[in-house]
């Protein structure tokens, strides 16, 4: 299998299975003497771990990362940065009722079709345990990129939305609720339909908005390796992801350009926005934002009818701890992979 690194000079390349022994990855192309804060990298596998809420999967692992080289007396040493994160409570036998099953709308069916052999404990390879790897890159990269700060809230559960641009929010109050929406109000509503949602064994969707801030002009190249080009595939390279868009997106396609045009002030910025940070595939210095679109998650705890590997239709009943919304915790997994973009054109 290939297709397991990601970044052209700062590259993560991650390994591991949801019920193997461990998951963890390879950093290279960290520059050298980055004095690491372990405490951040440590809370940032902690916004995404399971078991954190009540609307999240019950899995309960502590995501400990273990560092076995590139960093020394607490700073990076220029070589490879070697981790790994022990799985702690995997219950494998939750999955024995379907090892002879596809289920609809997730990877079973592709992945034994391309590989003839699959691991059925908790989906293995395609499973979203593999994003921890991530936010510990994304951890690293963050500390890289500073003083860009990046920061990501959920901003749409099925049919409730935030209608507020998020220049009208107060994103420190992002991580105050367990849906990690900043608007306080419309998180109540967001994480009773998610609870609502979960008693009766199904799943939903919704959207998260990307904001990041103190980029500096000049990051992405035209043409193959344009910045926002970078990101889409980042964001579409996690789990559930379905769309992905940034600036205006879709909205700008119902504007005239005379209405569109970021038209400039003396210093150089911009009096709107619409271009979302980035033109000609490379930053401008305004603020970069974006909105990444997640599916229902394909488990269901509820029958519904799956192809056999005998190639029968039969109606089963999902099991085991699945998350009713992927959103509230893929917040710090769309910031990682936002960070790794950028360190990426930036190291």
């Amino acid at each position: 299998m290939s297709g397991n690194a990601f970044g052209r000079k700062f590259v993560l390349t991650t390994f591991g299975e949801s019920h193997g022994e461990a998951i963890g990855g390879i950093i290279d192309g960290c520059p050298a003497g980055i004095e690491l804060n372990f405490d951040f990298i440590q809370n940032e596998l902690d916004r995404r771990k399971p078991g954190q809420s009540k609307i999240v999967t019950q899995r309960k692992e502590s995501d400990l990362v273990n560092f076995f080289s590139g960093i020394f007396e607490g700073k990076t040493t220029g070589t490879p940065i070697g981790f790994m994160i022990p799985n702690e409570n995997t219950k494998s036998t939750d999955y024995d009722h379907i090892k002879g099953f596809y289920r609809p709308s997730h990877a079973d069916f592709t992945y034994q079709q391309k590989y003839g052999h699959r691991d059925h404990r908790g989906g293995g390879r395609s499973s979203a345990r593999e994003t921890a790897c991530r936010v510990v890159g994304g951890a690293i990269a963050k500390q890289i990129i500073k003083p860009i700060n990046i920061q990501a809230y959920v901003s749409s559960v099925g049919n409730i939305s935030v209608l507020k641009p998020h220049t009208e929010l107060n994103l420190s109050l992002t991580e105050s609720n367990d849906v990690r929406c900043p608007d306080l109000e419309i998180a109540i509503q967001m994480e009773s339909l998610i609870k609502e949602t979960k008693k009766k064994g199904d799943t939903i969707g919704g959207t998260i908005t990307c904001v990041i801030k103190n980029v500096p002009v000049g990051l992405g190249n035209p043409v193959f390796e344009r910045l926002e080009a970078e990101l889409a595939k980042a964001m579409l390279s996690i789990n559930a992801c379905k769309g992905f868009e940034f600036g205006s997106g879709f909205e700008g396609t119902k504007m005239f350009g005379s209405e569109h045009n970021d038209y400039f002030n003396e210093d150089g910025t911009t009096k709107t926005n619409f271009s979302g940070g980035i033109q000609g595939g490379i930053s401008n210095g305004m603020d970069i934002y974006f909105r990444v679109a997640f599916k229902p998650v394909a488990t269901l705890l509820q029958k519904q009818e799956m192809l056999s590997t005998s190639g029968e239709i039969k109606e089963v009943e999902g099991r085991g701890r699945h998350d009713a919304c992927v959103v509230p915790r893929a917040v710090p997994i769309v910031e990682a992979m936002a960070a790794l973009v950028l360190a990426d054109f930036i190291v």
